[in-house]
């Protein structure tokens, strides 16, 4: 088995180590070697399978470049998209049978509409945590905010969930898959559970508008949405490790040296939400 990765992100790379470690060959690329056309070209045609980690930008920019050498490949395929395709429910639940498009995120939405044309499992992503890339971390730096937002709850998934739920529909029929936890909840009650772990008093909730969030941050705050992963769970025979926030932070804690206080930056490609 070949996979072949556009976009080696947080997210891709777990999902490549996953692979690499049943025997597969594994190749992608970065932002630096997106572009060197006859390496990619040639990886493409090779690839059994082929992953989309890259973000929209405008259009998507993996089927602008290599569309056509995709077409060709006869590789199964695979996208990397984002829940937020789904806009606000007002904090319902949704799945997949629901609409897209409706939301802030338009460019998202389309990308994801073109994958699936195309016959690809699209796999719908939450917000997404991990090592170096959670709550436990900002904590840690002081740099910890409890967003004061009433009635307000996220979907969110372990970086080692994405990567199962992927391995176990890449050869699944194509479509889209949620793949999230099952316990959407509110992001102060996340950063009160990371306190508590770490020993750390807990933050006074903080206003909106007083948070000094920039655009991207503070539009996250005008969707609510409870993300249904019941399909993935059906039809791929995948269960989160961590289905709950309480239990991917306390596995993440075990884990983490107390006096790491580093963060790691996240990845544009993998904001999903």
């Amino acid at each position: 088995m070949r996979l072949f990765v556009f976009g080696m992100g947080y997210a891709a790379s777990c999902i490549a180590e996953r692979l690499r470690m049943r025997g597969w060959q594994v190749a992608g690329t970065t932002r630096a070697t997106f572009a060197d056309r006859d390496r990619v070209a040639f990886a493409v045609a090779e690839a059994t399978h082929i992953l989309s980690s890259v973000p929209p930008d405008g259009g998507d920019p993996v089927l602008a470049a290599y569309g056509a050498e995709i077409a060709a490949s006869g590789a199964r395929l695979a996208y990397l998209s984002s829940t937020g395709v789904y806009g606000d429910t007002g904090g319902a639940w949704v799945d997949e049978s629901a609409a897209t498009g409706t939301g802030r995120r338009s460019a998202r939405s389309e990308a994801d509409a073109a994958w699936l044309a195309i016959g690809a499992r699209v796999f719908r992503l939450p917000g997404i945590y991990g090592p170096g890339r959670s709550p436990l971390e900002r904590v840690r730096a002081g740099q910890a905010q409890r967003i004061d937002a009433p009635g307000q709850v996220f979907s969110r998934i372990h970086v080692d969930d994405i990567a199962g739920g992927v391995v176990a529909g890449l050869d699944a029929p194509a479509g889209a898959y949620n793949l999230a936890d099952d316990c959407p909840a509110p992001q102060s009650d996340v950063v009160a559970y990371a306190c508590t772990l770490l020993g750390r008093p807990i933050p006074p909730p903080v206003p909106l508008d007083a948070a000094g969030l920039g655009p991207r941050a503070r539009a996250f705050y005008s969707e609510n949405r409870r993300i249904a992963n019941g399909k993935a769970k059906r039809l791929l025979g995948w269960r989160p490790r961590y289905p709950d926030y309480r239990l991917g932070l306390r596995a993440l804690n075990a884990s983490t040296s107390p006096a790491s206080t580093s963060i790691a930056p996240a990845p544009a490609s993998h904001d999903q939400r």
